[in-house]
């Protein structure tokens, strides 16, 4: 088995002759997180960017190729995180499917709803239209004077 990203900086460290206080101090890393690194703890660190630049500038500071170091990681963390891929089953996909179709029905229904209540607003009255639409025109009388 190949040896963790974690232990490789922590091996190269202790070659080097180097605290883990020193490498803190020189890549401006917390003590905490140099310490999750080498124990491979990646999950405890802030997040993945400063997982790789953690890393690139740890494996620098040590004499590693940061490029290297963060390859080994990226290709550890693809091989921890491959989760199995879930097949729904015969019953589980009747049931969503019919959850499906009630959605479907019942956005229908209120598209039906909407549609007849937009037409009773928005039809036009007898009483409401002006004469000269509604053909009833009265005609008008000529002024007295």
């Amino acid at each position: 088995m190949t040896e963790s990203v974690g232990s490789v900086l922590k091996r190269q460290r202790e070659i080097r002759g180097m605290s883990v206080a020193e490498v803190s101090r020189v890549t401006r890393i917390p003590i905490p997180s140099l310490e999750c690194m080498e124990s491979d703890h990646f999950d405890a660190l802030p997040g993945e960017v400063f997982s790789r630049g953690f890393l690139k500038s740890y494996a620098q500071a040590v004499g590693l190729v940061p490029d290297d170091v963060v390859a080994r990681y990226t290709a550890s963390r693809r091989m921890a995180h491959v989760s199995p891929i879930t097949i729904p089953t015969l019953q589980g996909g009747g049931e969503r499917q019919g959850r499906r179709f009630g959605v479907a029905i019942a956005f229908v229904l209120l598209l039906i709803l909407f549609t007849l209540a937009l037409s009773i607003v928005l039809k036009p009255r007898g009483h409401d239209m002006p004469l000269e639409l509604s053909g009833d025109v009265v005609p008008m009388l000529p002024k007295q004077t």
